[in-house]
């Protein structure tokens, strides 16, 4: 059910080059970008938990629809007409932002920055899948509580919060004083 992602190896992720001399207000976007990546990291934890208290029985599914209706990413699900809808609307938004048009912009910069503007384009792929397969997997447990519906929530979670932290984490690394220093942000 879940795909084998080589690309958290650190070690097969371009190196990012070093910046001379950045200034605090050319730091200004990479701390930008580690609130909204912040925000999608509070939102993986609360889905995380919930997954958790499900599989042990300690809350109703009543419980869970109520202690998500207030999600900002469960809202974005709900603006594409159900509760998981085709992608996470805030990573979907954000990633489309990137895509089209931070990560072209960083690539003309030079090949090392192309290379991990490419490599950041291709983890997305990734993370949507992984979203995707979260969603259909959280929909059928949603319809047919069991433990094997469980068991798959909580694998495809999981493997999308070590993708998701692991992507994040090396973007804001690789590209959040760029964002800045080339004034791209």
């Amino acid at each position: 059910m879940l795909l084998n992602i080589n690309f958290l190896d650190d070690a097969t992720r371009p190196p990012v080059p070093t910046l001379p001399n950045l200034t605090n207000r050319q730091r200004q976007a990479g701390h930008h970008l580690r609130m909204i990546h912040d925000h999608l990291c509070d939102n993986m934890k609360t889905l995380g938990k919930l997954i958790e208290r499900a599989n042990a029985r300690q809350v109703s599914p009543a419980e869970i629809a109520a202690e998500t209706s207030d999600m900002a990413m469960v809202a974005n699900y709900r603006r594409f007409g159900n509760l998981c809808g085709q992608h996470c609307g805030i990573v979907d938004t954000h990633h489309t932002i990137e895509d089209q048009h931070l990560f072209p912009v960083l690539a003309q910069q030079g090949p090392a920055f192309k290379a991990i503007a490419d490599r950041l384009a291709a983890e997305h792929v990734v993370v949507h899948e992984l979203l995707e397969r979260l969603v259909e997997a959280l929909n059928a447990l949603a319809t047919e509580p069991s433990e094997t519906r469980f068991t798959d929530a909580r694998d495809i979670y999981h493997a999308l919060e070590r993708v998701l932290l692991s992507h994040l984490g090396w973007e804001e690394e690789a590209m959040g004083d760029a964002l800045g220093y080339f004034e791209i942000m």
